[in-house]
């Protein structure tokens, strides 16, 4: 048995330093300088021996630039950094190496957090205080540095090696936030730079940091994004680098409340000869009475758009927020599809209104799949498996009064047979993962599923080629 702390760790540094420089309006290239000066000021206090980390829900300090030093007696530097982990209390008190245990189903990094320190000088004979007179008028800027920085080890490591490697990063960080203030500066406006984690497909779990200036919008930073996917050598038709797109760390619940790929925690399905052919990045799981609307009984269809609708969000290919039953109806109201009076209504909606309201509110156009009867669906797998083979958007499936999501299908390209990965919007419970799952609200069903005589249209929303 592997344990957790063999397993991949990410170490996490997150701390803010205080950035401050003088900026001559007058002088473009003394502006410049100064705020270089500056940042090499916070290299330098980064660098020296007053920085320290503390290590998040624990009384241990690590002192990287001190010969390596530590609080605990047992933390040397060549100890292997797995054994920070005795010394992390979990939240309600208990030892975080017992508490988690249960949870290691979730893909995702063992995340160590730690805190940026810097020790404050004590007053002494460090030199007189020296003067110097300014004749021009000057601007002081100031703003807080927000770094977050990233190392990635096995826990084998050594200590010395992973703090090493966070000193080393956030200098590197440093520089990065350096030459994008430079770059998005305006006279002695200077705006705050951010950093963002992204994960890359290859090889597989890697975190790249990237710099983005605060208040710029990802429409303009397009220059920047296309540079990265050249870097990295990622295809240039899906996003891979927009805020959206950033790293989510599993220690790290979601602001909004809703379960995330709930699909994540399933059994696959045994199928003989099958493959795998399932939704690609993150959805948010939309169903009956969020969001305090009483829409059970008739908002299937319009919670099963909201999911559709998250993923476009999540993958970072809009920036607007999933839209409301009100906004829903009012989009079809605008494209000529409903009469005003629909607005406020309790009305049903199918898979061609959903084909209407992604194009008007998100810009996202879909292909239409007709089945006459439900029986059909099971020889469906070839076109559906290309769908997610080739998009990896959920998919919207309606018929008679009821609305599903689908996620996926396993596959047999040589019996045929087929299992379908549902989303059920019909879901009255709370955000329980563990009830979603057992109970079969988000699970694989066989083509006994669907009602084998009516009829269905499949919405399949197609991915914008863009980054």
């Amino acid at each position: 048995m592997v344990h957790t702390e063999d397993s991949s760790l990410v170490f996490r540094l997150r701390g803010v330093l205080d950035l401050s420089c003088h900026l001559d309006s007058s002088n473009e290239k003394q502006g410049q300088a100064a705020i270089s000066r500056s940042f090499q000021t916070l290299r330098s206090r980064v660098s020296s021996e007053s920085l320290a980390f503390s290590l998040c829900n624990s009384p241990v300090l690590l002192w990287p630039n001190k010969g390596f030093r530590s609080t605990a007696e047992n933390l040397a530097e060549g100890a292997p950094c797995r054994d920070l982990h005795q010394y992390i209390e979990a939240e309600d008190g208990g030892s975080r190496k017992t508490s988690k245990k249960k949870e290691k189903k979730d893909a995702g990094p063992t995340v160590v957090n730690l805190k940026l320190l810097l020790e404050v000088t004590e007053s002494g004979d460090s030199g007189a205080p020296s003067l110097s007179t300014v004749t021009k008028a000057q601007h002081c800027a100031r703003m807080p540095v927000c770094v977050d920085c990233v190392f990635s080890a096995s826990g084998h490591d050594t200590l010395g090696r992973v703090c090493a490697g966070l000193v080393g990063a956030l200098c590197s960080q440093l520089s990065d936030m350096e030459e994008a203030v430079l770059k998005y500066r305006k006279g002695t406006s200077l705006l705050v730079p951010q950093p963002f984690h992204f994960r890359l497909p290859e090889p597989p779990g890697l975190l790249v940091t990237v710099v983005y200036p605060a208040g710029v919008p990802d429409s303009q930073l397009l220059t920047a994004r296309e540079e990265l996917h050249q870097k990295y050598g990622l295809p240039s038709d899906r996003p891979c680098f927009r805020r959206a797109n950033a790293f989510h760390f599993p220690d790290e619940a979601y602001k909004d409340g809703y379960l995330r790929n709930p699909h994540a925690h399933l059994t696959p399905p045994s199928v003989e000869d099958a493959k795998l052919y399932v939704v690609k990045g993150v959805y948010s799981y939309h169903h009956y009475m969020q969001d305090r609307v009483d829409d059970n009984g008739w908002g299937c269809a319009y919670r099963s758009l909201q999911t559709i609708c998250s993923w476009f969000q999540q993958q970072g290919y809009t920036d607007r927020a999933v839209p409301t039953h009100t906004e829903i109806q009012q989009a079809l109201v605008d494209v000529g599809d409903k009469e005003p009076p629909f607005v406020g209504s309790r009305q049903w909606i199918g898979s061609i209104e959903v084909q209407a309201v992604l194009n008007q509110l998100l810009g996202v156009t879909s292909k239409i799949l007709f089945v006459s009867r439900g029986s059909e669906l099971a020889s469906k797998g070839r076109e559906l498996a290309n769908h997610f083979e080739t998009m990896g958007t959920p998919i919207m499936i309606g018929g008679g009064v009821l609305a599903h999501t689908i996620l996926g299908v396993a596959w047999s390209e040589i019996s045929g047979q087929i299992r379908f990965l549902i989303l059920d919007p019909h879901y009255t419970g709370g955000e329980d993962l563990q009830t979603v799952t057992d109970k079969g609200w988000c699970g694989w069903k066989g083509p006994e599923f669907w009602d084998q005589n009516a009829y269905y249209n499949l919405c399949l929303p197609q991915t914008p080629k863009t980054v």
